[in-house]
């Protein structure tokens, strides 16, 4: 039985880049990427243009995957031309590199601590701290894990989570964050004046919602999941974190290619040098990665994921609002 820093010896061998590999991923996904939006904008029928959206959108995401291995430092590293296609597409898609990267390492570093698993992920506080809050920020709490704050990603996570709250913060480090808005919302007007209202909100805005939503509740739902587990410093581990607070989210092949095996996000926790593409490789060939927390894209797991509030230490769960009132 593999356990502490033998199991992640064990992910060493599929911590292994194959460059050429990384490189067929990346070109087939954007002129993948390319076509949808190209169709998009040529068919008339409003159907085929709302179909072809909600590919696009997934396509969106699986692009987003493969950026953020790059910026894991996984993938296509030390060349010019990755370099640029990864800095335009953390600008289109309002995740810049300055601070997807920053936050993001923290949340890899401290992910399932208390009190600060919050930066670079979705705000946790223990039960009592949460009744201790004052009503304002109590319903500032709730409303960052609100489903329909997860919904709206594209707003609250991306726009404003990812650009306009760290430029406000210090705009001499996130200049990134105010170009990444100008490429984002100047690409909408220029398609707005060139194809009008209806390619811009079927072909531009709906699949930035749609993959904005998918992925914030991906984040949301691999850290947030009945049976997740959660510390202080004293008691945290890294490879607890790892194993015990992100999921095993199961997936069929089709939506294990759009999400870039995301789903295997304990392994990719355990160890993000391995790329996106050998995490199934590994989730196969070691059986203790395959004893794990599981969840899904159920609509029963989805709900079960979304109604999880605060941490209560005595029960060591998560637990709904409902089951809170009850205890009082």
């Amino acid at each position: 039985m593999l356990e502490g820093k033998k199991l992640i010896l064990a992910t060493k061998p599929f911590a292994t880049e194959r460059r050429a590999e990384s490189w067929r991923h990346t070109i087939l996904t954007i002129s993948a990427l390319i076509l949808s939006y190209t169709a998009a904008f040529w068919f008339e029928n409003l159907i085929v243009k709302m179909f072809i959206a909600i590919l696009t959108s997934l396509i969106s995401l699986r692009m987003f995957i493969i950026y953020h291995d790059y910026l894991h430092k996984t993938i296509l590293q030390k060349s010019a031309l990755a370099n640029a296609i990864f800095t335009f597409w953390g600008l289109y898609i309002l995740a810049p590199k300055s601070i997807w990267k920053r936050s993001h390492d923290y949340h890899h570093k401290h992910n399932s601590k208390l009190y600060t698993a919050s930066i670079g992920s979705i705000p946790i506080v223990t039960k009592n701290k949460f009744l201790s809050l004052k009503r304002k920020d109590r319903t500032v709490y709730l409303f960052m894990r609100h489903p329909a704050t997860i919904a709206l990603g594209h707003v609250f996570a991306f726009t404003y989570g990812m650009c306009i709250q760290p430029l406000l913060r210090s705009p001499s480090k996130h200049l990134d964050s105010a170009l990444a808005l100008v490429v984002h919302y100047g690409m909408a007007m220029i398609i707005y004046y060139v194809w009008g209202l209806t390619d811009l909100l079927i072909g531009y805005v709906l699949p930035c919602f749609i993959s904005g939503a998918i992925g914030s509740y991906l984040f949301y739902a691999q850290h947030n999941f009945p049976g997740t587990y959660f510390k202080d410093k004293n008691g945290w581990t890294y490879i607890d974190a790892a194993l015990l607070s992100s999921s095993y989210m199961k997936m069929g092949k089709v939506m294990n290619w759009f999400t870039g095996n995301i789903g295997y996000h304990h392994i990719h926790h355990l160890n993000a040098r391995i790329p996106f593409y050998r995490l199934d490789e590994a989730f196969d060939k070691i059986q203790e990665l395959q004893q794990t927390k599981n969840t899904s894209l159920n609509p029963v797991d989805i709900m079960k994921c979304l109604k999880l509030k605060v941490w209560d230490p005595e029960k060591q769960r998560m637990i709904s609002l409902k089951e809170m009132e009850s205890m009082d």
